[in-house]
């Protein structure tokens, strides 16, 4: 969720910086523009008061320059020199009253369009914004008002690589603030987002954990948005009320359970006495000493489930190879008097985080469904393997197998195959199995076994919370 509400935040927040950002920059050049634009003004005012009171140059004397203009051409030249800047003043013919540096009115562009603007409208006007990547020089001109009327113009040609250059600087550090803005924009997101989303990673967490029958878990209540831990109180009362309610059912379980095998005792021992007074042979009383003794068994599995999912397990490291040698070793005996070859492949040593004793029952109630399943002359085999995050344990048996439907449903308690239903069984052992595995995140799978047969595999983690 954190990867998705994140670059949201951070988009939103570019926008806002850039909205933000790109009205400056242009308030910015606008305003260093509008700074040389009223220095220039106020040059071309200065020469055009000067200008003011130049006599046409068609009245000078031969070979002599007016004291005026001259005075006047010394200052555009000394302007120029200084500045950089040409200056001129011009006739409303374009013909020149004074410039400098040889400079006459452009036959077209933005000068003559200043020099139009100001001989028209009696005033100077803003020239077009310069941006910092546009190599154009910037024009101001005034106009020179003699008796009311506009007979000359005042005209200036500035460079302008100063001014973008300053323009370009500011826009550099309003860039850099943006910069520094948007980081601090990412890191405020960052711990909004922590902040927020922390009781939902915990509420993820203890859901997981709780799913995997870590029923003991629950959510931290702090920090968060008020709304967020009202949830996570709320889902802890939830889980304590399911976990009560599941307590309730295993001691149920385990108490019936118990209390059913004093009185099943006492009638099968009722039953060996009547047997005494039958015939030998009888078939009836063997048929109720075999379902008694099937009733036993089964009350004896349910206490067993009962008390392998009541179990908190602490999961050690263990060597698997050499647990499943030793299991395989002790029901070697049963498999030999069977004809059943039960044997072992693949690593000797590797090992995973399990409880011994809970897979060793684990184990064996895995082995003991593939040898009561499997024919004389027929093979078992139990393979050890490991990757990177796992070591499996394979019992393969050379029994029927079940169809694909089957084994949608094997491991359901209580649930045998209509075919198998004269095999002795309870239909729980899987079911414990199950149960017993899940204690230390482990997992067991059914599969079909090539040519014939059932495949179970028993996956373990490697390291914890795998």
């Amino acid at each position: 969720m954190r990867t998705r509400l994140l670059p949201l935040l951070i988009v939103l927040m570019a926008a806002i910086l850039l909205a933000l950002g790109f009205p400056l920059a242009v308030s910015l050049a606008a305003a260093q523009q509008q700074k040389v634009v009223v220095d220039r003004i106020e040059d071309a005012a200065r020469f055009a008061g000067l200008a003011q009171y130049v006599t046409d140059p068609s009245k000078d004397l031969p070979g002599v320059e007016g004291e005026r203009r001259k005075t006047l051409r010394k200052d555009l030249e000394r302007y120029y020199k200084v500045y950089g800047i040409r200056a001129g003043v011009f006739f409303r013919d374009h013909s020149e009253m004074v410039a400098s540096h040889d400079w006459s009115v452009p036959e077209e562009g933005e000068g003559r369009e200043a020099f139009d603007d100001a001989l028209y409208s009696h005033s100077s006007q803003d020239p077009r914004q310069i941006w910092p990547w546009q190599k154009r020089r910037l024009y101001v001109a005034s106009p020179v008002v003699r008796d009311g009327d506009v007979v000359a113009v005042v005209l200036t040609d500035s460079p302008t690589g100063k001014m973008r250059s300053e323009i370009t600087r500011g826009w550099l550090l309003i860039g850099a603030g943006e910069a520094a803005a948007m980081f601090l924009a990412i890191g405020a997101a960052l711990r909004l987002t922590g902040w927020v989303l922390r009781p939902v990673r915990d509420l993820d967490a203890t859901t997981h954990d709780i799913a995997t029958g870590r029923l003991k878990s629950r959510v931290a209540v702090a920090g968060g948005p008020p709304e967020l831990r009202r949830l996570a109180r709320s889902f802890n009362e939830m889980a304590d009320n399911v976990e009560d309610v599941l307590e309730q059912q295993r001691a149920f379980v385990a108490d019936a359970s118990h209390q059913l095998r004093n009185p099943l005792a006492a009638l099968l021992l009722r039953i060996e006495l009547l047997a005494l007074e039958l015939p030998e042979g009888n078939e009836e009383i063997a048929s109720v000493r075999t379902e008694g003794k099937r009733l036993a068994q089964v009350l004896d599995d349910l206490l067993d489930l009962a008390l392998a999912e009541h179990a908190g397990i602490e999961p050690e490291l263990t060597d698997i190879g050499e647990l499943v040698a030793e299991r395989v070793a002790a029901w070697g005996p049963l498999a030999e008097d069977k004809g059943v070859e039960l044997r072992t492949e693949g690593l000797r040593a590797t090992t995973a985080w399990a409880d011994p004793v809970t897979l060793s029952s684990a184990l064996d109630a895995v082995i003991d469904n593939a040898l009561k399943f499997t024919p004389a002359g027929e093979q078992v085999t139990v393979t050890v393997a490991a990757n990177g995050a796992s070591t499996t344990v394979e019992i393969a048996d050379g029994g029927p197998g079940l169809t694909d439907e089957e084994l949608n449903r094997i491991g359901d308690r209580f649930w045998r195959s209509n075919r198998h239903q004269n095999i002795k069984g309870s239909g729980l052992g899987l079911s414990i199995t199950r149960a017993l595995l899940t204690s230390f995140d482990g997992t067991i799978a059914y599969a079909p076994n090539e040519p014939h047969g059932l495949k179970v595999t028993l996956t373990l983690p490697r390291s914890t919370g795998a």
